[in-house]
């Protein structure tokens, strides 16, 4: 299994309990110092690669290195990232481009880098870690659900396209879990405009209470992980944590369809007359 973003949260949780389950595990981070001691608690598993998904260089290289100690990559998981709130107006061009490009491209980027291989095997795994912010789209975080409902998207296309070649995509989407992700993790916009106190100023660094409290288990959630990747029919879609399940899932589906019907008729009107 090659796992992005190691150095902490559910990646780190993920890395701990796949060596713990006996198997081999590629380490990745942009600080690989940070999985040293995991590779020398498991020296014949485990492998530390240093990996910034928006390097083209380092993702080839990774990939070569995982493939030559360990003969192929059978899973893939691309849970490296970090969050940023902004109101869409206060959001920076520069900051706003990384978000992406870690986000969506570096997802790609891995993705497209392991496929060949998978190809040739007529087997794989790919598990791209999303967000319930996907779902929610909660006010001062529309760039980050942005990235995350690119990565759905992009997901069910591929897995529509390796699907017949034996191999399988799956989305995850956990809630609220209780990592560094709310901490160290998350960035944001420099310059908060005050109309926006009231919206997505309530979710600002200075201004958030949730960090500490979250209900996710990440070491729980890593075992589901490893459930998914063993299972010979895993989901498409996974939610992770009753908050995923329960307040962004569902309710954001039964909003949709009170909606849908809502405006069915209009919908409707649009099509030529017979």
């Amino acid at each position: 299994m090659l796992i992005t973003g190691c150095s902490s949260g559910l990646g780190r949780a993920l890395a701990e309990a796949v060596l713990a389950h006996g198997d081999n595990a590629v380490l990745t981070a942009r600080n690989v110092s940070s999985v040293h001691d995991l590779v020398g608690a498991h020296p014949d598993t485990a492998l530390a690669v240093a990996l910034d998904v928006t390097d083209d260089d380092q993702v080839a290289a990774a990939v070569s290195a995982a493939e030559e100690r360990f003969g192929g990559i059978d899973v893939l998981v691309n849970n490296a990232g970090y969050g940023y709130r902004a109101a869409v107006e206060e959001g920076e061009n520069g900051p706003v481009e990384q978000l992406f490009d870690t986000h969506v491209f570096g997802t790609a980027r891995t993705i497209k880098a392991v496929l060949p291989g998978m190809r040739a095997r007529r087997s794989g795994t790919i598990i791209n870690i999303s967000s319930i912010g996907a779902r929610m789209s909660p006010a001062g975080s529309g760039y980050y659900s942005a990235a995350k409902s690119a990565v759905e998207g992009m997901t069910l296309s591929l897995r529509r396209e390796v699907a017949p070649l034996g191999i399988r995509a799956i989305v995850v989407e956990p809630g609220a879990f209780r990592t560094d992700f709310a901490g160290r993790s998350l960035t944001q916009s420099a310059e908060p405009i005050a109309d926006y106190a009231d919206t997505a100023g309530k979710r600002r660094i200075e201004n958030d209470t949730v960090h500490g409290t979250q209900p996710g288990d990440p070491a729980k959630a890593a075992a589901a992980l490893i459930t998914v990747a063993e299972s010979a029919d895993p989901p498409y879609f996974l939610p992770l944590g009753s908050d995923a399940a329960a307040a962004a899932v569902r309710s954001s589906l039964d909003a949709l369809a009170v909606d849908i019907e809502k405006w069915d008729r209009l919908t409707r009107s649009t099509d030529f007359d017979e």
